[in-house]
C-alpha cells in the first residue's frame, strides 16, 4: 500500500499500517533498552563479584586474626587476658565497622584501645595499689613519653589505618561503579532516539526487507546519538578503573593487608611482652609523674607472677590468594576502562546485528544501498550535526551527569587512600552539593591538597565526601551554599538600597 500515513519509515510502498509502525517504535524502544540493561548487568556482575571477593577475604583475614587471639591469650595471660576480654572484642569490633562504613575515626579508636588496655593492665600488674580513676588519667598522660608498649602502638596505627583505609575504599569503589552502570542503564530513550532506533530496526519490514541488516555505520550513527550522555561517562570511568588498580597495587605493596590485617593479634602480644617486660621502669616513671598510690587492703593476686612469658602466635599468611585477588581484579578493570564508549559498536554488531561497514547491500535507513555519511565521534558535543538523531547538546542528561560527579568523588577518595589519607562522607541525598569536589585524579594528585585532621566516615552506596577534614581544599559541600546566600544576600540589599533612593 501507499506509505503516505507513515510518521517514522520512509513513505514509499510499506506492508505497514500506522498501527503496526506504532507497534514497531514500541518494540523497538523496549528491546533496545533491554539491550542496554543486558550490557550494564554484566559489567554489574563483574564489579560485585570482584567486590565480594574481596570484601570475603578482608573480613576472613579479620576473623582469623582474632580468633588466634582468643585461642592463644588465656594459656598464656590467664586473669590478665579473661578480666579485659571486652577491651579486645571492642577493638576487633570497632575495626569491622569502620571498614563496613561507620562514622568513626580509626586513630581514634586505636588510641582509645591501647589507652583502655594500658589503665587495665596497669591495675592487675600492680594489685597491691589501690589505684583511682584519677591516678589513671594521670598515668595515661604520662604515657606517652615513657611508651609502656613500646614502638607498637605508633606503629600500628600507621600501618593499620593505611591498610583499612586503602582496603575500605578499594571495596567501596567497586560498588560505586556497579551502581552508576545501574543507573545510567535505567535512563530512558528519548523520542527522537525511539524513532532512530524503529527506524534502524524495524522500517526494512515495513518496506519487505525483513532480512536486510542494517549498515554498520549508519547503526553506529544512531546508537552513539542516542548514548551520547553516556559517552561522556568515558573520562571519569577511566579515571576511576585507573584509580582502582592504584590502589590494588598498594594493597598488595605497601600498604600489604595480609600482612598488617592478619598480624593484628601479634602485635598486641608483642605490645603486652613489652609491657611486662619492663613493669618495674615503667611502674617507677609513674608513680613519679604521678606520685605512690595507696596501699589496697585487698589481698595481693600471685596471677601475674604465673602468667610470664611470650604468647605463642604465628601469622598464617594469604599473600598468594591476595596477588591473585589483585591480578584477576586488574585484568577486569583493564577490560572495563573503554566500556562507555566501545558500547555502541558492542550493541551495533552483538545485538542489532548491523552487517559489515564495507557492505552495500544493507539497509540505509531508506532504502537497500550503501550508508555514505561518517560516523560521528564519542559524546554530546560531538552529535551536533549527527545525520540520523537529533540530539540538543545543550541539554545533558542530569542523571548521568550526577553519576559522572560520582564518579568523580569516588576517584578522589581512592586518590587520597593512595597515599593514605581519608576522606570524610556525608549522606548520599546530598548528591550535587559537592560539586566543587569534581577535580578527578588517577594517581597522586588528589592527596596534594589534604587539611589535617584524619576522619573516617564512609558513603551508603555511591555517597558524596564532605570536604572538611582530610578531604580535598577549595570548594566545599558547605562552602557552596553559604557563598550562594552571601551572594543573595548582597543582590537584596542592592536592590532594597535601589528601591530607597527612587
Amino acid at each position: 500500500i501507499s506509505g503516505e500515513h507513515l510518521r517514522i519509515c520512509p513513505q514509499g510502498y510499506t506492508c505497514c499500517t500506522s498501527e503496526m509502525e506504532e507497534n514497531f517504535a514500541n518494540k523497538s524502544r523496549s528491546e533496545f533498552e533491554a539491550m542496554m540493561k543486558e550490557a550494564g548487568r554484566s559489567v554489574q556482575t563483574t564489579l560485585t563479584a570482584q567486590h565480594r571477593s574481596f570484601d570475603s577475604y578482608f573480613q576472613d583475614l579479620l576473623n582469623k586474626s582474632e580468633k588466634a587471639l582468643y585461642d592463644a591469650f588465656p594459656s598464656t595471660y590467664g586473669e590478665l587476658y579473661t578480666q579485659n576480654m571486652k577491651v579486645f572484642k571492642d577493638l576487633y569490633s570497632e575495626l569491622r565497622r569502620y571498614y563496613r562504613g561507620s562514622n568513626i575515626n580509626l586513630e581514634e579508636a586505636l588510641n582509645e584501645f591501647w589507652t583502655r588496655l594500658l589503665e587495665r593492665l596497669f591495675k592487675l600488674m600492680n594489685p597491691q595499689y589501690h589505684i583511682t580513676d584519677e591516678y589513671l588519667d594521670c598515668m595515661v598522660k604520662h604515657a606517652e613519653q615513657h611508651k609502656p608498649f613500646g614502638e607498637v602502638p605508633r606503629d600500628l596505627k600507621v600501618k593499620a589505618t593505611r591498610a583499612f583505609i586503602a582496603a575500605r575504599s578499594y571495596a567501596q569503589g567497586f560498588l560505586v561503579g556497579s551502581d552508576v552502570v545501574k543507573k545510567v542503564s535505567q535512563v530512558s530513550l528519548s523520542h527522537e532516539c525511539t524513532r532512530a532506533i524503529m527506524k534502524l530496526m524495524y522500517c526494512p519490514h515495513c518496506r519487505g526487507m525483513a532480512s536486510v541488516k542494517p549498515c554498520s555505520n549508519y547503526c553506529l550513527n544512531v546508537v552513539k546519538g542516542c548514548l551520547a550522555n553516556q559517552a561522556d561517562l568515558n573520562t571519569e570511568w577511566k579515571y576511576l578503573m585507573d584509580s582502582l588498580m592504584v590502589v590494588a597495587d598498594r594493597i598488595d605493596g605497601p600498604y600489604n593487608v595480609d600482612t598488617v590485617i592478619g598480624t593484628i593479634h601479634m602485635r598486641i602480644a608483642e605490645a603486652i611482652s613489652n609491657l611486662q617486660e619492663n613493669k618495674d621502669s615503667i611502674t617507677a616513671k609513674v608513680f613519679q609523674g604521678c606520685g605512690n598510690p595507696k596501699i589496697s587492703t585487698k589481698s595481693s593476686s600471685s596471677e601475674d607472677k604465673r602468667r610470664r612469658g611470650k604468647v605463642a602466635l604465628e601469622a598464617k599468611s594469604s599473600a598468594q590468594a591476595l596477588e591473585m585477588l589483585v591480578l584477576d581484579a586488574k585484568g577486569n578493570l583493564t577490560a572495563l576502562k573503554t566500556y562507555w564508549i566501545t558500547l555502541p559498536s558492542n550493541l551495533c554488531s552483538k545485538k542489532v546485528m548491523a552487517s559489515s561497514a564495507v557492505d552495500d547491500k544493507c539497509w540505509n535507513g531508506m532504502t537497500k544501498g550503501s550508508y555514505l555519511p561518517e560516523v560521528m565521534g564519542d559524546g554530546l558535543a560531538n552529535q551536533i550535526n549527527n545525520p540520523e538523531v537529533e540530539v540538543d547538546i545543550t541539554k545533558p542528561d542530569m542523571t548521568i551527569r550526577q553519576q559522572i560527579m560520582q564518579l568523580k568523588i569516588m576517584t578522589n577518595r581512592l586518590g587520597n587512600a593512595n597515599i593514605g589519607n581519608d576522606v570524610d562522607f556525608q549522606d548520599a541525598s546530598d548528591d550535587m552539593s559537592g560539586s566543587g569536589s569534581g577535580d578527578s585524579c588517577p594517581d597522586d594528585v588528589c592527596g596534594k591538597r589534604l587539611s589535617k585532621s584524619p576522619s573516617t566516615r564512609q558513603p551508603e552506596t555511591h555517597a558524596i565526601p564532605k570536604q572538611s577534614g582530610h578531604g580535598v581544599s577549595g570548594a566545599s559541600s558547605r562552602s557552596l551554599p553559604s557563598a550562594f546566600l552571601l551572594l543573595l544576600l548582597l543582590s537584596v540589599a542592592f536592590f532594597a538600597a535601589q528601591h530607597l533612593r527612587r
